[in-house]
């Protein structure tokens, strides 16, 4: 079991997939506004030069897990112009959220919302050519085990993207973002979200979970070749791409 695994947003009993699910409907309504303000809207930079990664390849069929609110889907749609995209994630809430932002883009024949968790996806083996997660792999309750199932949705051929908030490991950014992270994200997160887990939950997650030549491995363990990395500033974001 990784280190991220164990963390879980609130004390209580009961399996982290299902208390990652409350918490997200819990924050659902300002999610998107909290995501822009705490990263000083730098995120919207990570997620375009992610998507472009994947220009090369013109994928047809996207599956975007923990697609939360839609950003990450929406913004492929428009940039990659996929004949389709499934956005899946484990929290209602955030995908209600997400079906209106598509109408208002005028996407709804292009992307489509399922409920799904991403350890037993009900897709068919072969089916996407590519599969992306932006800031989410790290609430799986079982990495490896989500890792093998994206790579079994995937075609041969196909891409897998991650994008993950990730801590800086330099001085002197490592120790400015532990401050940020540890005292700044929480008491903000809880003044606009009203969560009082949530935003100590998130920081712990991106302080344990592995990343760079680790979270390579990791991805190759679970099947994937040509696996490569790219940090974006000074480390707070790193950017996965394999290959199946």
């Amino acid at each position: 079991m990784y280190e991220q695994e164990k963390i879980k947003p609130y004390h209580d009993n009961g399996h982290k997939s299902e208390q990652v699910e409350r918490m997200f409907d819990h924050i659902a309504h300002s999610y998107d506004t909290l995501n822009h303000f705490l990263s000083m809207g730098i995120d919207k930079r990570w997620r375009r030069v992610a998507i472009d990664s994947l220009k090369p390849y013109r994928p047809q069929s996207i599956l975007d897990i923990a697609t939360g609110t839609g950003d990450f889907a929406i913004l492929a749609a428009q940039r990659l112009g996929p004949q389709q995209l499934v956005g899946a994630d484990i929290s209602e809430g955030m995908m209600q959220i997400g079906r209106q932002k598509v109408k208002a883009a005028g996407l709804e024949g292009t992307i489509s919302f399922q409920r799904e968790d991403c350890t037993r996806l009900s897709f068919d083996d072969n089916s996407f050519d590519a599969v992306t997660v932006a800031y989410g792999v790290r609430n799986f309750e079982d990495l490896d085990k989500g890792l093998r199932e994206m790579h079994r949705v995937i075609k041969k051929g196909g891409h897998m993207l991650i994008v993950e908030l990730s801590a800086p490991q330099t001085f002197p950014m490592k120790q400015l973002f532990a401050l940020y992270a540890r005292i700044i994200m929480p008491t903000i997160g809880r003044l606009i979200s009203k969560d009082k887990s949530a935003y100590s939950y998130l920081p712990a997650t991106m302080a344990a979970f592995p990343q760079g030549t680790v979270m390579s491995g990791i991805i190759r363990k679970a099947g994937f070749d040509e696996v490569s990395f790219r940090r974006f500033t000074f480390g707070i974001c790193t950017m996965y791409l394999a290959t199946k």
